[in-house]
């Protein structure tokens, strides 16, 4: 589930060409993680990898967490789930599925979380906490009225399914990104499983 568009992280532009260039920016910063990865990599040396000047990629953020953080909204914002799929294990299967295609994506996320943890006030706690708390409530109001239907058990919280389906897909992502031979999507496929209704 993307951003916001009305949520910009860093500054937007004030012209057509400043958007425009901020787009260009975010979508060659996207290249470049992919290429370089998040650690060690500075906002000087990601302005020259992606071919502007320092001041320039300074206009438009504010800080290496700023940007990254930026590119991945904007990598999520570009990989929506399929308007068929309900929020739920589906979608949950699908995001990982796309997340461990992406290269480097399931690592700059993994990235990002941990370092939000390490502050009170920050670009990244800031995103990711609004970003639990809509995760959570859209998926929560989708299974309670799977529930309702008789798709999903209803012996238990819908409010504690969601945090658990989410909790389980970012787990199992991390531990696929320490051995690839987890199975990541029949493991939530398993948990599916155990969100039907009992017979």
């Amino acid at each position: 589930m993307g951003q916001d568009e009305d949520e910009v992280i860093g500054r937007r532009g004030s012209r057509p060409k400043g958007v425009a260039r901020r787009q260009e920016i975010l979508d060659r910063a996207i290249e470049v993680f992919r290429e370089r990865g998040a650690s060690g990599t500075s906002l000087r040396r990601i302005a020259e990898a992606i071919g502007v000047s320092h001041a320039a990629l300074l206009h438009y953020f504010d800080s290496r967490e700023q940007l990254l953080v930026a590119v991945y909204a904007q990598a999520e914002q570009n990989h929506e789930n399929p308007p068929d799929l309900r929020p739920g294990i589906d979608t949950m299967i699908h995001a990982a599925r796309r997340n461990v295609g992406i290269p480097g994506l399931v690592t700059l996320y993994s990235t990002l979380l941990a370092a939000s943890l390490e502050s009170e006030e920050s670009v990244g706690r800031d995103f990711f906490s609004a970003r639990f708390e809509v995760l959570r409530r859209t998926i929560t109001e989708s299974i309670r009225q799977q529930q309702e239907e008789g798709l999903v058990r209803d012996d238990v919280s819908a409010e504690h399914l969601s945090a658990l389906l989410i909790a389980a897909s970012d787990g199992l992502q991390i531990q696929w990104l320490l051995d690839p031979a987890v199975g990541l999507e029949s493991t939530l496929q398993t948990l599916g499983t155990l969100l039907r209704p009992r017979a």
